[in-house]
């Protein structure tokens, strides 16, 4: 599924694509495999093939189609076991976000896909099977999947090179999605195909966006494409300069984009680089009774959070922890915090008659603009405009709620992937 959405931007490269392979000449509807004796047609490995082909879905499409198939099959049976069945709506929904995903609302993208010999239909059943499978798997695996604060801190640091390589310039409107999900999703819809210049997006997102950025009309500066959702990325790569997308699901919210302008990027942007820091001071400045109570600290310390501990019962001023961006440290302390990892320390320094004990806590590769600077994330409700949401928005990197869930959705992706292994391994498949 993953691989046909990123695919389906470039739907329309070539409508046309390579002839088809040559199928059995029998009746359209003629069983072509069995999959615990529930039947793949002719019919649907013919449109599945058309579909694979003008998505360019690397590998032989035919051998891509019967695979896929299979497994639906092997989805809808599990699916049925469990009682669902996805609604009319949940399958427009999912068909929207679909086409979505090549920039086109529904009808655009079935009348592409009719040009090259794919039925409504066939579209239709391809994510109905995925819509009742996600849904199977949350139900089933979600609450096995916990996201550790370490498991954050990794996808969000400088090793993990988040916030590196192309760049795009964007606005955004970002709409909370709370029990009208309907009217948000029919707002969003309606804000994405009327907006027809930069002055129209502003003016929606003063009054529609939740994201601190409404305050310049959803503009945002430049923007690393892994700072992102996984699920705007290839939408807004497939975008053209002035292009509003269509609106994109993000769980509690839903998100509008206009691309501004696009650049190849590079290493991470030190003004997009985030650090938590401790000072612990220690009487004495370099005398030797200071330097060994120093390294006593540091082999007692693990974290910054141990620095409470060692700290207790002194002078409140001693111990200090921040967090801010790189180019509001001081430049003698954010010189020595580069010569350091996550929780390594440094004496260098020195502050009148007190040596500093120094610690880095924590390196993160995007602006956390709740801890920067509180007040720019949140402003009060209006009448008709949202209350501006902290964990909202793009413009200071994703949040560790935005990063959580999408490393809550790969986890559970990989528990999906496992699962439909098993089924396939104890089915039945065989040619009729």
């Amino acid at each position: 599924m993953k691989r046909l959405i990123s695919a389906g931007l470039l739907l329309l490269a070539s409508l046309a694509g390579p002839a088809m392979p040559a199928l059995a000449q029998s009746g359209p509807y003629a069983p072509v495999m069995l999959v615990n004796e529930r039947a793949v047609t002719e019919f649907e490995l013919e449109q599945r093939i058309r579909f694979l082909t003008l998505l360019r879905v690397p590998g032989d499409p035919e051998a891509e189609a019967m695979k896929g198939l299979i497994e639906d099959r092997l989805r809808q049976e599990a699916t049925k076991r469990a009682g669902i069945t996805p609604t009319k709506a949940q399958i427009a929904a999912g068909m929207a976000e679909f086409a979505g995903r090549a920039n086109l609302d529904t009808e655009q993208f079935l009348a592409a896909i009719a040009q090259g010999g794919v039925e409504p239909e066939s579209f239709r059943d391809f994510v109905a099977a995925g819509i009742g499978w996600r849904q199977l798997v949350r139900d089933r695996f979600a609450q096995r999947v916990v996201i550790s604060e370490a498991e954050v801190d990794r996808a969000l640091s400088v090793p993990a090179q988040r916030g590196s390589g192309p760049r795009v310039l964007l606005s955004e409107i970002i709409i909370p999605n709370g029990s009208a999900s309907a009217e948000t999703q029919a707002l969003a819809t309606e804000l994405s195909e009327t907006i027809r210049s930069e002055g129209d997006f502003a003016r929606a997102a003063a009054q529609h966006s939740a994201a601190a950025s409404r305050a310049q009309g959803g503009k945002l500066g430049w923007i690393p494409l892994t700072n992102l959702p996984a699920q705007a990325r290839p939408v807004i790569a497939g975008m053209r300069n002035g292009q509003v997308s269509p609106p994109i699901p993000l769980g509690n919210a839903i998100a509008i984009f206009q691309l501004r302008g696009v650049q190849q990027g590079g290493d991470i942007d030190p003004r997009n680089i985030t650090v938590d820091y401790a000072q612990y001071l220690i009487p004495g400045g370099r005398g030797p009774a200071a330097l060994a109570e120093a390294e006593r600290v540091r082999g007692e310390v693990d974290t910054c959070d141990d620095l409470y501990r060692v700290a207790s019962g002194k002078p409140a001023e001693w111990l200090t922890r921040e967090t801010r961006a790189l180019p509001q440290v001081p430049s003698d302390i954010a010189a020595e915090l580069s010569r350091l990892d996550d929780r390594e320390s440094s004496i260098a320094l020195v502050r009148g008659d007190a040596l500093v004990f120094l610690m880095l806590c924590k390196r993160s590769a995007t602006i956390d603009l709740a801890a920067v600077d509180p007040a720019a994330a949140s402003a009060p409700a209006s009448e008709g405009v949202p209350a501006i949401d902290p964990e909202l928005g793009f413009g200071a990197g994703p949040s560790r709620a935005q990063v959580r869930d999408e490393l809550f959705n790969q986890r559970l992706s990989g528990l999906a992937d496992g699962w439909l292994a098993e089924l396939r391994a104890n089915a039945r498949i065989r040619t009729p």
